[in-house]
């Protein structure tokens, strides 16, 4: 039943809801956490009997809310949390410099300032990601503005850097958070009708690939590597259509995957490997994806 229908003959759920409290009479009976509306009872929706039903909630919210964003298309972004912007990581390695001078022997401000050289290295890639999400967002922006939109997982660094880019020409983007111990807040540039919350990764990765024109990987740890192989194990068994899956920073990844072996051992076919294209700029990868879709550049 929709009742979203002005003129259904039956109420609400959520009339029903608004109306149950003001029309119970107080008896044993009414206070009971039986007597409760079944989808207004979060104590029943949480038991462990109910996690089907959960899947199905936390699948359906995020899609039925895009359809009414009206988003067609998206492009994903994935990479480090702890790659900062270039004048976070500066203002990092400046304080692990002078901790090291006043330090000289300490082992671990040793390890520290080695750390915050990489990062200062690698902060050209939130660049990257923010210039390529301004381009991506830029070019569609019109009548195409829900296509190709940015995705992102919504946190900080590499995520960051992509719902900025989009933000910062007026253009839209999705951010999927996922509920963590540690607590981590939506970076400040999502969209906020397009930022979603997920208790579940199954569900979290499923909505990385719905919509998706392509994947761009820039370096990350173990939550990059795992939607990387995800959507990499999708493409490769014919669960989606070939799209285009581009590897920001050639060296880090051949570096920290050794595709080559695991072609050489026989664990993936020669052609698997073509499956990923690298690149150093956000240029050339928009114009890998402007080709693959012959979008005008």
């Amino acid at each position: 039943m929709d009742d979203d229908v002005s003129d259904a003959p039956f109420p609400s759920a959520l009339d029903e809801c608004i109306a149950a409290p003001a029309q119970a009479v107080v008896t044993a009976q009414t206070v009971s956490p039986a007597y409760r509306l079944a989808f207004a009872d979060d104590d029943f929706l949480l038991r462990s009997d109910m996690r089907a039903v959960r899947l199905q909630l936390e699948l359906l919210k995020p899609e039925l809310l895009q359809q009414e964003q009206g988003i067609r298309s998206t492009i994903a972004m994935f990479g480090s949390a702890r790659i900062p912007a270039p004048e976070v990581a500066q203002a990092r390695l400046d304080e692990a410099e002078a901790a090291a001078r006043s330090h000289p022997r300490d082992k671990a401000v040793a390890h520290e300032l080695t750390v915050a050289r990489r990062m200062h290295a690698n902060s050209r890639y939130y660049e990257e990601a923010r210039r390529l999400a301004g381009i991506v967002t830029g070019t569609c922006i019109g009548e195409h503005i829900c296509d190709f939109v940015v995705k992102t997982g919504g946190g900080p660094g590499i995520m960051e850097a992509a719902n900025r880019g989009a933000f910062e020409i007026g253009g839209k983007s999705i951010g999927l958070n996922i509920v963590l111990p540690h607590e981590q807040a939506p970076n400040a540039f999502i969209t906020p009708d397009l930022c979603f919350r997920f208790h579940y990764f199954a569900i979290r990765k499923m909505h990385f690939m719905i919509r998706v024109k392509a994947l761009v990987v820039f370096p990350g740890g173990f939550g990059t590597m795992d939607e990387l192989f995800e959507a990499l194990t999708l493409i490769q068994t014919g669960k989606i259509e070939p799209i285009p899956v581009i590897m920001f920073g050639r060296e880090y990844w051949q570096r920290v995957i050794n595709f080559d072996a695991m072609a050489m051992e026989g664990m993936i076919g020669p052609t698997d490997k073509d499956l990923l294209t690298f690149v150093e700029t956000a240029e050339e990868a928009w114009n890998i994806i402007s080709d693959f879709y012959r979008l005008p550049r």
